[in-house]
């Protein structure tokens, strides 16, 4: 008993003592207690239909500057994508005008910056540069507002500069081209390409709002009116049959330039993307999914390697019918489904084939797909039209497979695809 008493005792002198020396360890600062910090941050942000946006009769700039708080009038720096402003040559005089007649809500910092659209400004590391000297020069603050005008290029490099000048300042999205319109400025991410990658430098930053001008569209070239309804069967593909129905239905009408249909297919195609940002869990990508990306990892390969001579939009859909066809080969997707997908992006116009899919370096864009996101490797296939299904490896002989029967297709000569 007197034993057992002692070794009690010794163990609680052992403890106290042991005690004491980590709280002075604690107070000399060598060990620290981690202090957990959680934030909450709610974003909003409108996406708007209209025409003419830049009308004296239109009130929907206004509107939007209003809801940024009383204190007007709004400082403006506008940035315009010159193949816009080619074929919207009173562009920048209507600016000025609207501006003129609403003084009392908006003033522009200065003239229109304008910049060359296409994929090699988000190459060019200079233009960023040039946007943000811009910014700094109209003494623009983090209450005042950046306008980027043009094509879904354009708007990721001014959504860059917009989100890291000051941290922040208000950016407005005015997209004019159909692939931007449905997806590429709808949602919360900016960038440009780096090292042959893309978007490789970006940030996650929600616009202040959104306007689709659907007048913008009316000047469209025909490879990018309907290079964005790639966007559209994407999106279709993974979530909503009855919306690929409509497109099977309409694909004549829309090759024909419909622009009410159009319209249709952007509104329900941004509804999809939006949706899918808010209400699935992951809007800044913290995960190793991302299903709105279905058709990317081949299409932002293929992009490098034409050097950007196809279109996003095109280069997707061959990413999209690469894959349909992998998802067919793997016995996920029927024979009638697959065929049903490549006859629509046919009818559109759009390609299911493209020469740089016989290129080695293709499956690296696997990889850098993998890089781009982090994490272990997660590609969206298709179950069925309407219904994806995440696979975490892709066999590359299954690949080239895929890469021969749309070859073959593409040549006139239709064969079975025979489950491996």
């Amino acid at each position: 008993m007197e034993a057992s008493q002692g070794l009690d005792s010794g163990l609680c002198r052992f403890t106290f003592i042991l005690l004491a020396k980590l709280r002075r360890l604690f107070w000399a600062g060598l060990i620290m207690e981690p202090l957990q910090q959680q934030i909450r941050v709610s974003f909003s942000y409108p996406v708007h239909f209209t025409r003419h946006l830049f009308a004296l009769h239109n009130p929907l700039l206004k509107d939007i500057l209003g809801e940024g708080g009383p204190d007007f009038p709004k400082k403006l720096l506008v940035v315009i994508d010159r193949g816009v402003y080619r074929h919207h040559p009173d562009l920048i005089a209507d600016l000025e005008t609207y501006s003129r007649q609403s003084r009392d809500y908006c003033v522009l910092a200065d003239a229109p910056l304008l910049l060359a659209g296409g994929e090699d400004v988000k190459n060019d590391p200079r233009a960023l540069t040039r946007v943000h000297q811009a910014i700094n020069g109209a003494g623009l603050c983090r209450h005042s507002y950046i306008m980027a005008v043009g094509g879904g290029a354009v708007i990721d490099l001014v959504g860059l500069a917009a989100a890291t000048a000051h941290r922040g300042i208000r950016l407005i999205r005015v997209p004019t081209t159909v692939m931007a319109q449905a997806d590429a400025s709808i949602g919360v991410k900016n960038g440009i390409n780096a090292f042959g990658k893309k978007n490789f430098i970006g940030t996650f930053a929600p616009p202040f709002a959104v306007i689709n001008d659907c007048h913008f569209l009316t000047t469209l070239e025909p490879r990018d009116w309907i290079s964005g309804v790639a966007e559209a069967v994407k999106v279709a593909l993974i979530k909503d049959a009855s919306f690929f129905a409509f497109l099977e239905e309409h694909a004549a009408a829309l090759a024909e330039r419909r622009l009410d249909l159009m319209q249709q297919t952007i509104y329900h195609c941004a509804e999809l993307h939006l949706n899918h940002i808010a209400n699935y869990g992951d809007p800044f990508e913290f995960g190793t999914s991302r299903p709105l990306d279905f058709g990317h990892w081949a299409a932002h390969k293929l992009e490098q390697l034409s050097g950007f001579t196809l279109r996003h939009g095109e280069a997707v859909a061959v990413g999209l019918a690469l894959d349909a066809t992998y998802s067919c080969l793997a016995g996920m997707l029927t024979q009638s489904q697959w065929h049903r997908i490549v006859t629509l992006l046919e009818h559109l116009g759009l390609p299911a084939y493209a020469p740089e899919l016989e290129e080695d370096d293709l499956l690296e864009g696997l990889t850098e797909f993998r890089e781009h996101l982090g994490g272990r490797l997660t590609i969206m296939l298709l179950q069925a039209i309407g219904q994806g299904r995440e696979v975490h490896a892709m066999d590359p002989a299954m690949v080239r497979d895929g890469v021969g029967l749309l070859r073959e297709r593409a040549l006139g000569r239709h064969l079975e695809v025979r489950v491996r």
